[in-house]
């Protein structure tokens, strides 16, 4: 089993991040990603060695021991990093300028994570459309650093309408990341926001094998190390003007939704291009 659980190649920086969400999923097993007859409670310690980023989903629907994010940071290897999905009830707030108490409850568990974590996701679902006052105000109950480590933030919006130059101001004057949904259900705007970005994307086909034409691949491939170098990928839609020139940054990016099975090859195929 030794050969299996060996690192795959770094991507082409340290400062890349490439993933998929989760890594419990059955479709995956018996020689789709995970080998044939490798036990489940083995599968993150493989997926973490093939991959650079998983995006924990399980935190949006539930919360998790400290113990448990323990055991996920120790089952992974150094420069391996998690993102993780902030709690519905959270971000399902009437009022959420008075969640404070509730970040702070999810920032403190997972802070755990130690140097695996990557970056927190803030997700308002398609409906959810906050107020500009609102949503500063809730933005800033985030907290900057947990556990001696600074934490980085990242923001994703699923309605049209609340993506204007206000809102990319808002976000760069906090370092909040704008999340890219690579997505044909949502909007998907790339202005760059903070000293990383982070990107989902949700494309992939279930007649692929791995799940995007090659041509897409090697344009996300073009794009993340652009990310990553500083640049301002003008290929994507914008807000406002791509911004060129920019420092160095770190890049996430994940295959998530749509043909699930195919998104671990994609993450890889992305992988090999970058290494």
């Amino acid at each position: 089993m030794h050969d299996l659980f060996a690192a795959q190649p770094a991507a082409a920086a340290a400062r890349i991040h490439v993933g998929v969400g989760g890594w419990t999923f059955a479709p995956w097993r018996g020689g789709v990603f995970y080998p044939q007859g490798l036990v489940q409670r083995r599968e993150l310690e493989y997926a973490s060695r093939q991959l650079t980023a998983i995006e924990i989903n399980g935190t949006y629907y539930g919360t998790q021991k400290p113990e448990t994010y323990a055991k996920w940071r120790d089952e992974t290897p150094p420069g391996f990093l998690f993102t993780a999905k902030a709690p519905k009830r959270i971000m399902a707030s009437r009022k959420l300028s008075a969640s404070g108490a509730q970040v702070e409850d999810f920032v403190g568990g997972i802070a755990t994570l130690g140097d695996r974590l990557g970056a927190l996701l803030w997700q308002f679902d398609r409906g959810q459309s906050p107020a500009l006052d609102d949503l500063a105000a809730f933005l800033d109950l985030l907290p900057a650093e947990a556990g001696g480590r600074r934490l980085r933030h990242a923001l994703e919006l699923r309605d049209r309408a609340l993506f204007t130059p206000e809102l990319l101001a808002l976000l760069r004057a906090r370092n909040i990341a704008l999340v890219f949904a690579g997505s044909d259900e949502h909007p998907s705007f790339a202005d760059i926001t903070a000293d990383f970005t982070y990107a989902r994307l949700m494309l992939a086909r279930g007649g692929l094998a791995q799940g995007y034409p090659d041509a897409e691949l090697d344009a996300w491939a073009r794009r993340t190390r652009q990310w990553a170098d500083g640049g301002d990928p003008d290929d994507l839609p914008h807000v406002e003007a791509p911004v060129a020139g920019g420092t160095p940054r770190e890049a996430f990016v994940f295959f998530i939704a749509s043909a699930k099975e195919r998104n671990p090859a994609a993450a890889q195929a992305l992988l090999q291009r970058l290494g």
